[in-house]
């Protein structure tokens, strides 16, 4: 593994500022604006117009809420594995498993006794859509999913009890959604393999999330979730060509993932937002002739 140490502690401000310190702070600039224009270059928005699939009906505080599960293809299906193995990733992992969907904004509409309400358009992959339609297992996870989406997204408390209105696909209309005109391609949410024997320790340091995203041909960018820290000091992150390692102060974080390309690592850039407390890589890639 090629030693490419990215991130040096920082220094108090009492403390002066060496030449590693003032080199730090110049990386993490310009990674950030790297990864700022690189975000910002993406193309913009498509409207889609989603087709109407079931309706469930819930409430909150403020009323009634219906939630239309909508599809179309233009939203990328999840990952295609059987529910066995769904399950598996499930138990092991609650965010092992992602299902793109389009939450619409709300919309004000009336019931079936006149009286007024609000509903909700959630839509996924077409493909998928019919794929839950003969399994009880699925829908109800897509329903589920869909729920704390919208609860999240709009800081809502809905009610957990629900159901699905019979003879009725949705309610109200369905507007357009806008959705990015070219999703970034996952490659993939890195798992690391258990160490053998090993026995669960509550001092043993916590695994963050990681996502890969192919930005272009040739630059790799992960995301890596830190909710516990506010800042850099004491991190540190070393990449080789196919292998990410990242330790957390205070033993809070570690992290060593397997990168499925190979990336130039003397060349990889690292930066912490503070503000979504994430550490930001970006890792060009050796092109497939090199």
């Amino acid at each position: 593994m090629a030693d490419s140490k990215l991130l040096v502690p920082e220094l108090s401000e009492a403390e002066p500022l060496g030449p590693e310190t003032v080199r730090f702070e110049e990386l993490l600039l310009q990674a950030s604006k790297e990864l700022q224009q690189a975000q910002s270059s993406r193309p913009e928005s498509t409207p889609i117009q989603p087709q109407p699939g079931f309706c469930i009906k819930t409430n909150s505080s403020d009323g009634k809420v219906f939630i239309n599960i909508c599809h179309s293809p233009s939203i990328p299906p999840p990952a295609d594995v059987t529910e066995d193995e769904l399950l598996r990733m499930l138990e092991e992992d609650q965010s092992g498993f992602r299902i793109p969907m389009s939450l619409g904004e709300p919309h004000a509409e009336l019931d079936a006794k006149g009286q007024g309400c609000t509903a909700y358009d959630v839509a996924v992959n077409s493909d998928f859509y019919w794929r839950i339609q003969n399994s009880d297992f699925l829908r109800e996870l897509v329903i589920t999913i869909s729920r704390e989406g919208l609860e999240d997204k709009y800081n809502l408390q809905l009610n957990p009890e629900w159901r699905i209105l019979k003879n009725r696909p949705f309610l109200g209309s369905i507007p357009q959604q806008n959705i990015r005109s070219q999703q970034r391609p996952r490659i993939q949410e890195l798992e690391s393999p258990p160490t053998p024997g090993h026995r669960a320790a509550e001092t043993r340091p916590e695994r963050p999330q990681l996502s890969l995203w192919l930005e272009s041909p040739d630059l790799l960018l992960a995301e890596i979730d830190l909710p516990k820290l506010d800042g850099a000091m004491g991190l540190s992150l070393e990449l080789g060509e196919n292998r990410l390692v990242m330790g957390g102060p205070q033993h809070l974080y570690h992290l060593d993932a397997g990168i499925p390309l190979r990336i130039i690592a003397d060349k990889s850039k690292a930066a912490f937002h503070r503000k979504r407390k994430q550490l930001l890589v970006a890792m060009p890639l050796w092109s497939v002739a090199s």
